[in-house]
């Protein structure tokens, strides 16, 4: 019998430079095997140097898109990256609302690489109120988690009482990732039915990580839509952000791209 294709929704922005949001997942889904829709939210001008300019998409074409994506290929898992304002969080979450049972990954995009804010204190109270209690794995950063949790993060202990925090919420699992966090190694913590799972892989120097957070969550989507546990597709995820770091093609002046192309080569795009 022939496996289906696994099929992905990405909710997010658009990044002219490639190396994150819209295009970031749909090289991440391709390098995995899945097929991956797009909606976007909004359109930017940046490069590896940062955000030079953000152009909102209507939030009536958002849903357009979103309605259209699910009723003809159809979606097995969604994942939402830049949801800039609180109409858009709200649209979404609406529109969503109306898919039960189709996996939801949110990656809580608040700053971008050099450091642009992209998400203001009203949108993250609606994230939330609206889209946290959709969302079967939130994957904020350690600022991220700080943010929505609202308190401080030192060490590990914090990162896994934030992610009770945001569990409690409506949250139905959280990655809490400690990349910001000092230290020779890099810890993520899990939050999910099979309790608390720790990550951990010695850091990589490098410029090329822009993308990411974008990169982990879209892979992690599309284990889900393949029927991988959630545990086993974060592990999954997670390699194959390694690898694509390893192998980037050190493009650009400042935070570069991923290697997601090379990346599929490795033994993390069969799971």
């Amino acid at each position: 019998m022939t496996t289906p294709v696994p099929r992905v929704l990405t909710i997010a922005g658009s990044d002219s430079g490639a190396g994150a949001g819209i295009q970031a997942d749909i090289k991440t889904v391709m390098a995995l095997g899945g097929y991956c829709q797009t909606a976007i939210t909004a359109l930017t001008a940046q490069d590896t140097r940062g955000v030079g300019a953000v152009q909102p998409v209507p939030a009536s074409f958002i849903r357009r898109q979103i309605h259209m994506a699910f009723d003809d290929i159809g979606v097995d898992a969604v994942k939402t990256g830049m949801l800039h304002s609180v109409e858009v969080i709200e649209t979404v979450a609406q529109a969503l609302s109306q898919r039960s049972g189709v996996p939801v990954v949110v990656d809580p995009v608040m700053v971008a690489k050099g450091g642009a804010r992209l998400l203001d204190r009203d949108a993250v109270n609606a994230l939330l109120s609206a889209l946290l209690p959709l969302t079967s794995l939130l994957t904020p950063n350690v600022p991220e988690a700080e943010s929505l949790a609202g308190m401080s993060i030192h060490d590990t202990a914090d990162m896994a009482r934030a992610a009770e925090s945001l569990k409690k919420r409506g949250a139905g699992a959280v990655l809490v990732k400690g990349g910001h966090m000092p230290g020779q190694q890099v810890v993520d913590l899990l939050l999910w039915s099979g309790g608390v799972t720790r990550f951990a892989d010695a850091r990589i120097a490098s410029r090329n990580t822009h993308g990411t957070g974008c990169t982990l969550a879209a892979a992690i989507a599309c284990g889900l839509a393949a029927g991988i546990p959630l545990d086993k597709a974060v592990a999954r995820a997670r390699a194959f952000v390694r690898q694509a770091i390893i192998r980037a093609p050190g493009l650009g002046h400042g935070q570069g791209p991923l290697g997601h192309a090379a990346a599929q080569c490795s033994d993390t795009a069969d799971g």
